[in-house]
């Protein structure tokens, strides 16, 4: 006998880590979801029943995965423009689509558009060649306009020899790059916004962010020390990005602080965001759930902090394959601390990989530090076996 459907189906492309924590919220609200997976038994496919493995670069693949959904959304912004067009034309309710996910896709489409709103951004210039580098002027970094993140396509160069890395990988892959200023920053920050069809949006706190080798590991919520005039203007950026671009669901939107007190864009993202993991257990309602409301039209949830202070600590694998389980971690890091975090992706152990998070939350920051650094290190291998 076929189940009824007690809900819209919402398809879901990509199998990581974010459609992962995409599943629970489903699951509170009631919400089907149906996954590609890249893979069999990747992160999100070990939570979501319905799935199916297959190319998402495929249309006819996507085609299936959408048939008889609600939406689409995604874990991840790589999916051509061209068949989220497709699918659109089909009558799919592609979220967000692919007019506003193409300034995610590409970064020199992205400086353009924000650059013609007037939103503050490094400066930056399309080069050909390193002559066009030379002129815009050394030091300066360059990204390949597509397919970077993580770090990845991200060069820092000082001298016209550091150039040529990033040429090749432009000659390889096809893609531009773009030069951007060497921005003199106190600190990077995060805006993190929901939006939904019906033009209702919500704004969670502006966190601050650390960043090693291009990688997230450590999020504070809310910003210490933040003068609350730049926090509104933050929020209030990425409110008007959204409605500029015409976002539906999560947008993040990541900053710098400059040291002369201003804020300037360095990246869009429009699905959750490595910034906004401590909402699941620092919000009222969690950048996850937001999501889902956001591209089914729900009204969305308060992204109002439950406690003074949250601190993300990424979980990464360490330099030893030979650490053992994550879930090994769990004696120690649970008893030392009733009130920690822990969220796992069901990932193997590769040096660098996010593998998981911890969050810690309360009133006094330094202790959310301490105890979200400590975990985090233990899961990590960092400190050894040694018990306290």
């Amino acid at each position: 006998m076929p189940v009824p459907e007690l809900a819209p189906t919402l398809a879901v492309i990509g199998g990581g880590q974010l459609a992962r924590m995409m599943a629970e919220p489903a699951a509170w609200l009631g919400l089907p979801l149906r996954l590609l997976a890249e893979a069999p038994g990747v992160s999100a496919a070990q939570v979501i029943p319905d799935h199916l493995v297959g190319d998402y670069r495929d249309l006819e693949t996507l085609r299936a995965v959408t048939a008889g959904c609600a939406a689409v959304t995604f874990d991840h912004e790589h999916v051509p423009t061209e068949h989220l067009h497709a699918l659109q034309d089909a009558g799919i309710a592609v979220r967000p689509g692919p007019e506003a996910l193409v300034h995610a896709q590409d970064k020199a489409v992205m400086r353009e558009r924000l650059g013609a709103l007037g939103v503050p951004c490094p400066r930056n210039a399309v080069v050909d060649d390193v002559a066009a580098v030379e002129a815009f002027g050394l030091p300066c970094v360059l990204k390949t306009t597509r397919g970077g993140y993580d770090g990845k396509g991200v060069w820092f160069v000082r001298t016209v020899a550091d150039c040529a890395e990033p040429f090749r990988v432009a000659a390889e892959t096809g893609v531009r790059l773009l030069a951007e200023e060497l921005v003199d920053f106190r600190r990077e920050l995060s805006a993190i916004v929901a939006r939904s069809p019906s033009g209702q949006a919500a704004a969670y706190p502006v966190v601050a962010t650390v960043q090693r080798d291009g990688i997230c590991h450590e999020v504070v919520a809310p910003a210490p020390d933040l003068d609350p005039e730049l926090a509104t203007q933050a929020q209030q950026a990425a409110l008007r990005i959204a409605g500029e671009l015409g976002v539906v669901g999560i947008l993040a939107v990541e900053l710098f602080e400059t040291a002369d007190g201003r804020i300037l864009v360095n990246e869009l993202a429009m699905r959750p965001h490595n910034t906004g993991h401590w909402s699941q257990d620092g919000a009222i309602t969690s950048q996850f759930e937001n999501h889902l409301r956001a591209v089914l039209d729900l009204p969305l949830g308060s992204p109002e902090p439950r406690e003074r202070w949250t601190v993300m600590v990424n979980i990464l694998g360490g330099p030893d394959p030979e650490v053992g389980r994550l879930y090994d971690g769990f004696p120690h890091a649970m008893a030392r601390d009733p009130r920690l975090r822990v969220h796992l992706y069901g990932k193997e152990l590769r040096p660098g990989r996010k593998v998981g998070h911890v969050n810690a939350y309360g009133d006094d920051l330094e202790d959310c530090l301490e105890r979200a650094r400590h975990a985090a290190a233990w899961f990590r291998g960092d400190l050894g076996n040694e018990s306290e």
